[in-house]
């Protein structure tokens, strides 16, 4: 569902990412581990069609990323939320849901804020929520609209472990419904619960396989 070909990200004398390949198939949870700064959120946002590569591509379904078809597919969840502070939460929802064509979007709301927590919240615009709050709005917002790929940047952070265990739900439900999930971690018992893990160091891949392998440990730990 997703694949990139020697994709790179240059940005004046700067290297981001060069020349990563690879492929997250239909229904696979993969988690995306490095260091801070390696190039982890520069892949989703090419991946999410955000940014322009430098070399090489990404396509979702086929589609090159950033095009309509694959824009379509993709549902990306960023490490910072993107809320409006003049929309309530339910506003927020009802105009990404109808956006994509949830016909059902009331309904697919409520579902979420009561999973999260926030049923009592969606009359409240976002500007006075704490940093759980806002990363659990931003969560609802990219499970409130169907998508065959899922790109989630540190999506567990700020979350008590409740939210976390209502997201595993989600990203397993993703899955099993046939979504391609990409969630950028360093957490390990996110990548414990992975079906394969994709590592970058440096800009580069370093690691494509299995999630529990002692070099995944490792650059978990570095």
């Amino acid at each position: 569902m997703l694949e990139s070909s020697d994709l790179t990200a240059s940005y004046d004398d700067y290297t981001a990412l060069q020349g990563v390949t690879c492929r997250v198939d239909s229904g696979r949870t993969v988690a995306l581990v490095g260091p801070n700064g390696a190039g982890k959120s520069t892949f989703l946002r090419l991946a999410a069609g955000l940014l322009d590569p430098s070399g090489g591509g990404v396509t979702i379904g086929g589609h090159p990323a950033g095009s309509i078809e694959a824009r379509a597919l993709v549902s990306y969840l960023p490490d910072t939320p993107a809320l409006y502070d003049d929309l309530s939460l339910g506003e927020h929802l009802e105009y990404v849901a109808r956006l994509h064509g949830v016909e059902e979007w009331a309904d697919r709301s409520a579902e979420l804020l009561d999973r999260l927590g926030l049923a009592s919240r969606g009359d409240d615009p976002p500007g006075g929520f704490s940093r759980g709050m806002r990363q659990k709005a931003s969560i609802a917002l990219a499970f409130v609209r169907p998508f065959g790929v899922l790109l989630a940047d540190e999506p567990f952070d700020g979350l008590d472990p409740p939210s976390r265990d209502a997201l595993d739900g989600l990203v397993a439900e993703a899955a099993c419904g046939g979504a391609a999930v990409v969630l950028a971690t360093h957490r390990l018992e996110v990548v414990e619960q992975a079906d394969g893990c994709l590592a970058i160091e440096d800009g580069r891949l370093v690691y494509d396989g299995p999630a529990d392998s002692a070099e995944v440990a490792r650059l978990l730990s570095a």
